[in-house]
């Protein structure tokens, strides 16, 4: 368990993040205006909840980069992972639950030419919700697990830089081996293309 501690992590940041974009752009609201002329408005998620888009694909890239960051970063991002997941489960919660008109309030305008809250809230007759709000509500429950299992297993995992740090001293433990041969034209070349003066070495 502790060994797929990384694994089980990042694939479930990066499935909510998945999940609520996808959610941000579907249909969240059906609202039904009181003069009966038109069809029910259709209100999205993205203009149900302004912020949902913006904070999904935080996810995406916080669930990307623990891939990669080392343990100090693990506990930065769980930390964030958990408050994303608050405020989007808490937002979701608010549609679903309750369906304020001030979600609705610029689709609406948009359709009618009418803006203001209140002008709206005179127009609408009723708001009925979709299955989404309470799906995302579910995955922000989920964000806010997961951040929990980050900043409980993060110090667990394995080191994630060890390949990096092995490349960046390749160069240095191979210019080590070669500095026994003869300094040829390619040396030279690769010396000016460091910015080195290679006359300026010593002729061998």
């Amino acid at each position: 368990m502790i060994q797929r501690a990384r694994l089980i992590a990042v694939s479930a940041i990066v499935l909510c993040g998945a999940m609520a974009v996808i959610s941000s752009t579907q249909t969240w609201l059906h609202v039904t205006l009181v003069d009966g002329g038109s069809d029910d408005l259709a209100v999205s998620g993205a203009d149900a909840v302004v912020v949902l888009a913006p904070l999904s694909l935080a996810v995406l890239a916080l669930g990307l980069a623990l891939t990669i960051v080392g343990t100090i970063l693990r506990y930065a991002f769980g930390v964030l992972t958990v408050i994303i997941g608050a405020i989007v489960g808490w937002l979701s919660a608010a549609i679903a639950f309750e369906q304020p008109t001030s979600a609705v309030v610029a689709t609406v305008s948009v359709a009618t030419g009418i803006s203001g809250q209140s002008a709206v809230s005179a127009l609408v007759s009723s708001i009925t919700p979709t299955a989404w709000p309470a799906m995302t509500m579910v995955a922000g429950g989920l964000l806010v697990a997961v951040g929990i299992f980050t900043l409980a297993t993060a110090r667990t995992w394995s080191g994630s830089s060890r390949r990096f740090r092995t490349d960046q001293s390749a160069p240095a433990a191979t210019a080590g081996a070669d500095s026994s041969r003869p300094h040829d034209a390619i040396d030279s070349w690769d010396d000016l293309s460091r910015g080195d003066d290679p006359t300026a070495r010593p002729l061998d």
